[in-house]
């Protein structure tokens, strides 16, 4: 159990308020936003203020429902309100009550923007093979090493860092919760991305930081049992995030093709488009129902893991190939950017790499059979 403070879970009439706030605050500035890079802090801090953090950690089903809703506005925002929550999530479970008193007040506000450092140069998100090593020095761990893809790394306050404290595999690993400003710290330039772009991402580089052992999140050497809900919940988080993605980019493409008139007719009119429209509906539905019970899964089962893979390979598949599908029923408009429909096509493919490619999320299943 957590020591989050706890919130009053949406309603339906929440959740609808929510879906007014993404249609009529996100979607009309996520290009501007996404255009100058710019990161949406004040947005945010907006709908941190709303408790979606803290529903996180009180009902699974409603948090990834208000993720998909938001992710139908403006999947950045989705993403960059998850990946708080994510680095949240070892401090609420695992960390010291007198440390969750002391930061998860401003965590789950947005006040301290954090991030998690597990990929690595040469590992990727392998933690059996991470490279970043934490030596015991008094009361002090000493932390030396490279961390890339790092989310929100110039932005971040504090920082979750899995380094190796112990010998190989994934026994001597361990987490330990570093802030930004300490001394051998340092940020790399800003990594270029095909989408996302109003979300900074960068390598975070450590030469030897001091952390003092009450920052320790968990036990030493038992890091993994930190990381492993971690990946579960990215994955259907990601998941949520596709489905919110696919909605977007059906509602867009129907309503283009209604009025978008070829040889005297709506082109929804034409078999070809019809049919395009009718698979991406039902996609959507198929990924929207598997997600709710990979979502019901993270709180009720043991063994989420491959519900939540199963949900993150087909919503994030299905996204790509709906968002795809759109940038065909607009035709030329679909890939200029006058229309958001390319720009929900770049941010589809993102969803089927990060938290695991859909390759691994292939391996996690079969090794289920």
């Amino acid at each position: 159990m957590t020591t989050v403070e706890k919130s009053t879970l949406p309603t339906e009439a929440t959740l609808q308020d929510l879906a007014d706030l993404a249609a009529h605050r996100l979607a009309p500035v996520a290009a501007e936003y996404e255009r100058a890079h710019q990161f949406p802090r004040e947005l945010m801090s907006e709908l941190a203020e709303l408790g979606i953090l803290r529903w996180a950690f009180e009902s699974s089903d409603k948090y990834y429902r208000a993720l998909e809703i938001l992710a139908s506005g403006w999947v950045a925002a989705a993403e960059s309100l998850n990946l708080q929550v994510l680095a949240t999530r070892p401090l609420a479970r695992f960390g010291s009550e007198e440390l969750r008193a002391e930061l998860m007040p401003g965590m789950t506000s947005m006040e301290l923007i954090c991030g998690n450092c597990i990929t690595e140069p040469d590992a990727g998100s392998d933690l059996s093979d991470l490279k970043t090593v934490a030596v015991e020095d008094g009361d002090d761990f000493v932390i030396s090493g490279t961390k890339c893809w790092v989310g929100h790394a110039p932005l971040a306050s504090l920082f979750n860092v899995f380094c190796r404290t112990g010998g190989p595999g994934l026994g001597g690993i361990s987490c330990l919760l570093v802030d930004r400003t300490a001394a051998g710290v340092s940020i790399g330039p800003l990594r270029t991305k095909m989408g996302v772009q109003c979300l900074p991402t960068a390598d975070v580089v450590f030469d030897e930081v001091r952390v003092p052992r009450s920052r320790l999140i968990g036990r030493k050497n038992r890091g993994m049992i930190v990381a492993s809900g971690f990946f579960d919940h990215g994955r259907v988080a990601l998941a949520a995030c596709a489905v919110g993605l696919s909605e977007a980019a059906l509602r867009y493409s129907t309503a283009y093709a209604k009025q978008r008139r070829q040889f005297e007719q709506p082109i929804i009119q034409f078999q070809g488009v019809s049919y395009m429209l009718a698979d991406m509906a039902t996609s959507i539905a198929a990924a929207r129902a598997l997600t709710r019970v990979a979502a019901a899964a993270m709180d009720t089962e043991s063994d989420p893991t491959l519900l939540a893979s199963q949900a993150k390979l087909f919503a994030t598949d299905a996204a790509m190939r709906i968002t795809t599908d759109a940038v065909q029923v607009l035709g030329a408009y679909g890939y200029s950017g006058d229309h958001p429909v390319e720009r929900w096509m770049r941010e589809a493919k993102l969803l089927q790499i990060i938290h695991g490619t859909n390759q691994i999320q292939r391996n996690t299943i079969a090794s289920y059979l």
